[in-house]
C-alpha cells in the first residue's frame, strides 16, 4: 500500500515540477516575442518617420508604405494589448474588475478582449512578428529608394504646442493628391478632375486643407480657390483666368449632370496645368473626376487605438498606469472611430489622468452607445453620419431626454440665441444641464480648416418636446 501511495505522490509531484517548467517556458518564450517586437517596432517607426518627412512619387512607394504603416500600428496594438493584459493579470482582481465589466455592444467587441489564453497572445504575438519581420527584410529597397525622394520642409515649432494640434495619418492619401497635383494634365489639357469621397466628419476637408498648405502645391498654383458645389453655376467666365490654378468644389448634394458640365467648360479657360478638387460623402459625385477618386474611409482600429492613447496620455507615461490603458482600450472599442469625441474625451482625459473620472467617463458613454442601439438600432458613430438624431441622455447626466440634432437642422433655435455648452463640460458634468434647447459646441479644431462643430441640442421636457424633436428630424429627412 505504502508503495503506491509512494508512486501516486511521486506522479503527482513530476507532473507539477513538468507543469511549472512548461509555464515558466512559456513566459520566457513570450517576453523574448514581446522584446524582438519592441526592436523590430523601433526599427519600423524610424523608417515611417523618415518617410513622412519625404515627397514620394512613385505609386508603388506608396503602397509599400502604406503596408508599413499599417503593421506597424498592428505591432502596436498587440504589444499594448498583451502588456495590459499581463499588467491585469498582476494586479488584485478587486482593482480592475469595475472596468472589466463594462464592455462593448457585440458589434463593437475587441477580438483581442473576448479571449486573453496564453494561446491566443501567442497566436496573436507570433502573426504580428512574422508579419513585420517580413516587412522589415524587404525594406532595404524601399529605404534605398525614400534617400532619393525630395525632403520636404519640417513643421512649425507651433505644432506640437498642442497633442491635438496635428493631423494623425493619412500620410499616403495626401502624397497621392500632392502628386497628381503636381502632375502635367494630359492633352487637350482641361483641367484634372480628382474626386475625394468618404463619410461625414473623416478628414475630407482636412486632407484637402494640409494639401493647400504644403508649400509644394502652393508654389506650383497662381491661386486657389474654394467653392460650394450649390452655387457653381453663379460662377461667371470670366472669374478663371489663363493662369495655373487650382479649384477645389464642395458638394454636400448630388447635382445635375448639365450643371457640372457647364461648369467645367468654363473651368476650360484656365491655364495648363490646373487642377479640380471634389470633396463629397455622395458616392455619385465621383462620376465627375477624370481620374480615378481618393477614398477616404475612418482609421483602423489599432491606427485609432494609437492616436487616442497619444491624445490621452500626452507626455504621461502610459505604462505607469496600467489601468487607465485598460479604460483607453476599453472606450476606443465604443467610440467607434470619431475624431470629434476621440479629441474631446482625450482631452479631458489629458488634462486629469484619475482612474475614478476616467472609468467615470467610459460608463456614461457606454449607456449612451446601449441607449441608442436600443432606440435606433445604430451606433451614435454611425447615426451621426447618416445625419440622424442622437439621445445624449446618459452622457449629460441629465433627467429629462435630450437629442443631439443633425447639424443645420432647420426649424428650432434659428430665431433665439441659445445658451451655448462646452461638449467638454457636459461629459465632465462641470456644469448645469440647461433646462431648454442649448447650443452644444462639440469642438473647435485647432488644425486647418479650423472647424468648430456645433449642434442644437433639444431639451424634452415632456412628451410633446419630445415628438416635436421627431417630427423635425424626419421632415428634414423628406426635405432632404
Amino acid at each position: 500500500m505504502e508503495v503506491v501511495v509512494s508512486a501516486i505522490a511521486g506522479d503527482v509531484v513530476n507532473r507539477f515540477i513538468s507543469f511549472l517548467i512548461k509555464k515558466y517556458e512559456s513566459q520566457e518564450n513570450l517576453e523574448r516575442k514581446m522584446e524582438r517586437l519592441q526592436n523590430l517596432l523601433l526599427k519600423v517607426h524610424m523608417i515611417v518617420e523618415e518617410a513622412e518627412g519625404r515627397h514620394i512619387t512613385n505609386s508603388k512607394m506608396l503602397l509599400q508604405f502604406k503596408k508599413i504603416v499599417d503593421a506597424m500600428y498592428q505591432g502596436y496594438h498587440v504589444l499594448d494589448i498583451i502588456k495590459n493584459s499581463i499588467l491585469c493579470k498582476s494586479r488584485p482582481e478587486e482593482q480592475v474588475s469595475s472596468a472589466n465589466t463594462i464592455s462593448a455592444p457585440t458589434c463593437y467587441v475587441n477580438p483581442f478582449r473576448t479571449s486573453q489564453s496564453s494561446t491566443i497572445r501567442h497566436n496573436q504575438l507570433k502573426s504580428t512578428l512574422d508579419s513585420l519581420e517580413t516587412i522589415v527584410s524587404s525594406m532595404t529597397e524601399f529605404v534605398y529608394l525614400l534617400g532619393g525622394c525630395e525632403r520636404m520642409s519640417p513643421r512649425p515649432y507651433d505644432t506640437y504646442l498642442y497633442f491635438d494640434n496635428f493631423m494623425f495619418g493619412r500620410q499616403v492619401e495626401k502624397q497621392q493628391v500632392i502628386n497628381i497635383l503636381l502632375q502635367e494634365n494630359l492633352p487637350p489639357f482641361a483641367p484634372t478632375v480628382l474626386p475625394i469621397i468618404g463619410p461625414s466628419r473623416v478628414g475630407k476637408r482636412t486632407l484637402v486643407a494640409h494639401v493647400c498648405n504644403n508649400e509644394i502645391v502652393r508654389s506650383h498654383f497662381s491661386s486657389i480657390l474654394h467653392l460650394n458645389g450649390e452655387n457653381i453655376m453663379k460662377m461667371e467666365c470670366e472669374t478663371f483666368t489663363e493662369r495655373r490654378d487650382l479649384v477645389v468644389v464642395e458638394f454636400t448634394a448630388d447635382t445635375d449632370d448639365d450643371n457640372w458640365k457647364k461648369f467645367y467648360a468654363s473651368c476650360t479657360n484656365m491655364g495648363r496645368g490646373s487642377k479640380i478638387i471634389i470633396v463629397s460623402r455622395i458616392e455619385k459625385i465621383s462620376r465627375f473626376g477624370t481620374v480615378r477618386p481618393i477614398h477616404l474611409n475612418s482609421l483602423s482600429h489599432e491606427e485609432y487605438s494609437y492616436l487616442f492613447k497619444v491624445l490621452a496620455f500626452g507626455s504621461t507615461n502610459p505604462e505607469e498606469h496600467p489601468q487607465l490603458v485598460s479604460i483607453a482600450n476599453e472606450l476606443t472599442v465604443l467610440l467607434g472611430g470619431s475624431f470629434i469625441t476621440a479629441n474631446v474625451f482625450a482631452d479631458i482625459f489629458r488634462k486629469n489622468q484619475n482612474v475614478h473620472l476616467w472609468l467615470h467617463v467610459l460608463k456614461k458613454y457606454r449607456n449612451t452607445v446601449l441607449k441608442n442601439f436600443s432606440e435606433f438600432s445604430e451606433h451614435p458613430k454611425l447615426l451621426l453620419e447618416k445625419e440622424h438624431l442622437i439621445d445624449i441622455t446618459k452622457l449629460a447626466s441629465s433627467s429629462s431626454p435630450l437629442r443631439l440634432m443633425p447639424p443645420h437642422c432647420e426649424g428650432y433655435g434659428s430665431k433665439r440665441r441659445l445658451t451655448k455648452v462646452m461638449f467638454s463640460d457636459l461629459i465632465a458634468d462641470s456644469i448645469v444641464v440647461p433646462k431648454e434647447d442649448f447650443e452644444l459646441v462639440a469642438w473647435e479644431s485647432r488644425i486647418p480648416p479650423y472647424r468648430r462643430f456645433v449642434n442644437i441640442v433639444l431639451y424634452c421636457d415632456d412628451e410633446k418636446n419630445f415628438q416635436h424633436a421627431d417630427s423635425l428630424h424626419k421632415k428634414r429627412q423628406k426635405n432632404t
